[in-house]
């Protein structure tokens, strides 16, 4: 068994300080769409945020960053705040992630710190499979001030999630989207219509 845990405690400066999870994509919004499919998965979902009021009616706990650090102690505080040895952590921007491929993550990061996937456009540290284990090495570089996750993973037992690996899973190239900007969202949105009925 698994935590998903989303993190949620950036700032968005790049979108004007909107609120990523409650972007509309499609019908719902992002942490909607997540929630959603998260709850067939695993019992245990919690999202780490600076504070406990904006997500309270997600009807999950909600994890106030233990430690400033950006990602990397949003990272570090859902691995301290797990029910579980093992974490899946996803970044509350990321519309388009699905089961099979979180189930798939799952299991490919049993037994190691860590699964990451890497795609033509590189690595996606926050959408990955940890290890409660990794916690002491990351709060190492958290207090180092070596603050990119990407970075933390060189010391670590970390399995790769290739283009070819993942290409099964992201037959359409929008699994591992996430809106960090106008125009990702734009891109999201149409991501996200159907495709038009040929009559």
């Amino acid at each position: 068994m698994w935590t998903a845990a989303i993190l949620a405690g950036g700032r968005a400066r790049r979108v004007g300080g909107l609120d990523k999870s409650a972007l509309p994509v499609g019908e719902r919004s992002v942490l909607d769409r997540q929630l959603g499919m998260l709850r067939a998965l695993t019992p245990h979902i919690l999202i780490v945020g600076r504070d406990d009021l904006s997500y309270r009616e997600a009807g999950v706990p909600v994890v106030v960053d233990r430690i400033a650090g950006g990602a990397l102690g949003g990272l570090y505080t859902a691995l301290m705040a797990a029910p579980t040895q093992q974490i899946i952590v996803m970044a509350c921007d990321m519309p388009f992630l699905t089961a099979p491929f979180l189930v798939h993550l799952a299991a490919r990061g049993a037994g190691g710190d860590a699964a990451i996937p890497r795609d033509d456009r590189g690595w996606h540290p926050l959408s990955v499979s940890w290890a409660r284990s990794a916690a002491p090495q990351l709060r190492a570089r958290i207090d180092a001030g070596a603050l990119r996750i990407v970075d933390a993973t060189a010391e670590l037992d970390v399995r790769e999630i290739g283009p070819a690996e993942l290409a099964s899973f992201d037959p359409d190239g929008r699994l591992l989207v996430n809106i960090n900007t106008p125009d990702d969202y734009t891109r999201a949105l149409e991501a996200a219509e159907p495709p038009p009925r040929i009559v």
